[in-house]
């Protein structure tokens, strides 16, 4: 048998999402959302700057047939195709159920419960079988996002989470044995902490791992305007903030945040012996700012991608940087935020 899921883990010590690609809806293409197609060359590039580890959101329904659940063997083979890459350029690769329109990640409610699970097995039967000879360093991860708020919803999530594993675990062969990633609720950590007290059984031991996301603050990585209920911010970290604009100087969510949500996930998990993924970390680049703004912003963004990827580590979780193309240029094989990369793969 290959690592388990510590030694994978241990393996994996930075990765990439090759974002907005193959779990583009819409158009039945990877490059409906703008982005161009996954090649062998860009796979090698990602390997030579520094990544060991990809992971790849993908989508699956549009591609399936309403009724019977059978997937498009044209599409299935694409996705073997960018995991041949991924495993020739000796990179760890994660494959997953991606938003995938919200059949599943949106509807985390019993009366979806019977209906999702049957796709969900379906899904999984076919594309653990088309995978199936991969060797360990690929993954299967059950979903992306799933919305779950309350302990009711979080009981449905265990049972697509229990319906993923046994259905790989069926198809036999390596998948016997293949390390599993398994979402928190919303990949929220403190909504992980509240509700994901139990665990999903496995007829393989030590092959499962956990996923959680890391936004926080969404002032800071995401959000895109001042609200009445609190302001955007455009700096973080000890050193970057403001003198001058100080209404949007972060005041909660910094490096003792960092500390405290991941270092929990060490406590709750990883000491228990059960791998953790931050399947997605970033912060946007606000670039409609100008002067002293724009060059702390910069360095408040290099710093924080810094200081979640190092004390990711440092608390034995892997960190996967989301990247939609605005880090790695997919064309021409280029660096475009040396800064970032550096900050990432330090």
């Amino acid at each position: 048998m290959a690592d388990s899921a510590v030694q994978a883990a241990q393996k994996m010590r930075t990765g990439l999402n090759i974002g907005n690609t193959l779990e583009a809806v819409g158009g039945k293409s990877e490059t409906s959302w703008g982005n161009p197609k996954i090649t062998r060359d860009f796979v090698q590039f990602i390997k030579a700057s520094g990544f060991n580890a990809v992971r790849l959101p993908t989508s699956w329904d549009q591609y399936a047939d309403a009724t019977t659940a059978r997937i498009d063997p044209a599409w299935l083979t694409r996705v073997k195709e960018v995991v041949q890459y991924c495993i020739d350029a000796d990179l760890h690769v994660i494959v997953n159920i991606h938003w995938d329109g919200g059949w599943l990640e949106e509807h985390c409610t019993p009366d979806r419960q019977v209906a999702n699970n049957h796709k969900q097995r379906a899904f999984w039967q076919q594309i653990a079988t088309q995978l199936r000879d991969f060797d360990g360093r690929l993954l299967f991860a059950s979903a992306n996002e799933p919305n779950v708020k309350t302990a009711e919803q979080m009981a449905v999530l265990m049972s697509y989470h229990q319906t993923f594993i046994d259905a790989v675990r069926a198809t036999g062969g390596r998948n016997a044995w293949r390390n599993l990633v398994v979402q928190g609720p919303s990949t929220d950590v403190e909504l992980t902490k509240q509700l994901m007290t139990g665990w999903p059984v496995d007829t393989t031991s030590g092959r499962l791992m956990a996923e959680i996301h890391y936004y926080t603050p969404w002032n800071f990585t995401g959000m895109t305007k001042d609200e009445t209920w609190g302001n955007q911010f455009f700096y973080w970290g000890q050193g970057n903030h403001s003198t001058t604009d100080t209404a949007h100087n972060p005041t909660w969510g910094e490096e003792d945040a960092v500390d405290s949500l991941l270092g929990s996930m060490k406590t709750r998990f990883v000491d228990k012996g059960i791998p953790v993924i931050v399947g997605e970390f970033g912060a946007q680049h606000r670039t409609s700012l100008t002067g002293e703004a724009l060059r702390l912003h910069e360095a408040s963004r290099v710093y924080y991608c810094k200081t979640v990827a190092q004390r990711s580590r440092a608390f034995g979780l892997v960190p996967f940087y989301w990247d939609t193309g605005s880090l790695l240029d997919r064309s021409r094989n280029v660096v475009l935020d040396a800064k970032v990369l550096d900050a990432l793969t330090a």
